[in-house]
């Protein structure tokens, strides 16, 4: 028998194949770029309106996050632990002193220009991390933490006993910086009529450093460094193999890391105007750890994020202590704010390490992610 003809009519249809709506994506994109726009003019219109404690508590917040992006590409996207972090923020701060200083308070100081003597505390600080570096490059994990720890008991026995260089334990004064006629003091100066003292000043200066700092990270994480730094944290063994040199890297990210530091170092000399043995202790080191951990390891945005998170905890507490239960003024007893906040930010990164590994800036991925289906895995 003869197969009966099939007409147009009752032959299936062709699946018709449609593209991919793109219109969620490009609206979470231009939805993202309108935050970034309106934070970044927020940041520019704060110093008109905040008053100097708000001021300085976010010039803290973003010196700590310019020294915990260091740290990041060390510890979360090399996998290097250091606790000797708080050793470069002080070469930083007590470097910026010393070259900027004119030794008038009897302490040593080379006169220099102020921006080049920050410039050089900067450049010190990767001096003295390429001097370390051979050690970094062949040491991991806990040896290297050790190692790093050293970094502090040496350093705080040079800030108190060098009194010639450091001022010992009353340190020294911190001369403004002055760049380009602008000296960055109290000596006020009308901006559609708003007095601008030191901190608002510093305000400015601050935010183009946070903000170069961050993007040339991110430059660093997105290429071909921060591709080979991912492979040597996650295996070490299998790095080398596919030709990263290992030891080259580990210690080209801790040179970086401690110029971070000391960029850092010499914002929060600036900021508190005065340099003293006593904060560049381990303490510090460990704050800088809650940092990244609590933020995100390996991420530049996780940096800030948890700058902000323990830099201004202590602020606010001391702002608002006699309002807090529990939380008493220094001195008078029961628990003082510094104390209490970091309590609060030990118990965030417990609580982070158990429920968010990836830290804060993953609650803001994810919502990224379920607002834009392209991105989904």
């Amino acid at each position: 028998m003869s197969e009966a003809p099939v007409s147009e009519a009752s032959a299936p249809a062709a699946p018709v194949s449609r593209a991919p709506d793109r219109r969620p994506a490009r609206f979470a994109t231009r939805t993202r770029t309108y935050v970034w726009a309106g934070g970044g003019l927020l940041l520019l219109l704060l110093p008109f309106y905040l008053d100097r404690f708000w001021l300085q508590a976010g010039l803290f917040a973003m010196a700590a996050a310019i020294g915990a992006i260091g740290l990041n590409l060390l510890t979360g996207s090399t996998g290097q632990l250091s606790m000797g972090h708080a050793f470069f923020l002080a070469i930083g701060a007590y470097g910026y002193c010393v070259f900027a200083a004119d030794g008038g308070d009897g302490l040593t100081g080379l006169g220099l220009p102020t921006w080049l003597a920050a410039v050089l505390a900067v450049l010190v600080s990767g001096l003295a991390g390429g001097l370390f570096s051979p050690i970094a490059g062949r040491l991991r994990g806990a040896y290297l933490g050790i190692a790093t720890l050293a970094l502090i008991f040496i350093g705080q026995h040079v800030l108190f006993n060098a009194r010639d260089l450091t001022g010992g334990f009353n340190g020294r004064d911190v001369p403004p910086l002055s760049l380009f006629g602008l000296t960055f003091d109290d000596t006020e100066l009308l901006v559609a009529s708003v007095p601008f003292g030191s901190a608002e000043k510093l305000w400015y200066a601050a935010l183009v450093l946070l903000l170069g700092c961050g993007l040339f990270a991110r430059g660093v994480l997105r290429g071909r460094p921060g591709r080979a730094m991912n492979a040597i944290r996650d295996h070490r063994i299998a790095a080398g193999v596919i030709g990263v040199p290992v030891a080259r890297y580990r210690a080209a990210v801790f040179v970086l890391s401690s110029m971070y530091a000391g960029l850092a170092g010499v914002l929060l000399a600036l900021v508190f105007q005065r340099t003293v043995p006593d904060y560049f202790g381990i303490t510090l080191s460990l704050e800088y750890l809650a940092v990244i951990v609590i933020g995100g390891l390996g991420s530049v945005s996780g940096a800030v994020i948890g700058a902000v998170f323990v830099s201004v905890l202590p602020q606010v507490l001391t702002r608002y202590s006699d309002a807090l239960p529990l939380v008493s003024a220094p001195g008078t007893g029961g628990i003082a704010p510094g104390e209490a906040s970091r309590y609060l930010y030990g118990a965030a990164v417990v609580a982070v390490v158990l429920f968010l590994p990836g830290g804060l800036v993953r609650v803001a991925a994810g919502r990224r992610f379920k607002t834009d289906p392209g991105e989904e895995r």
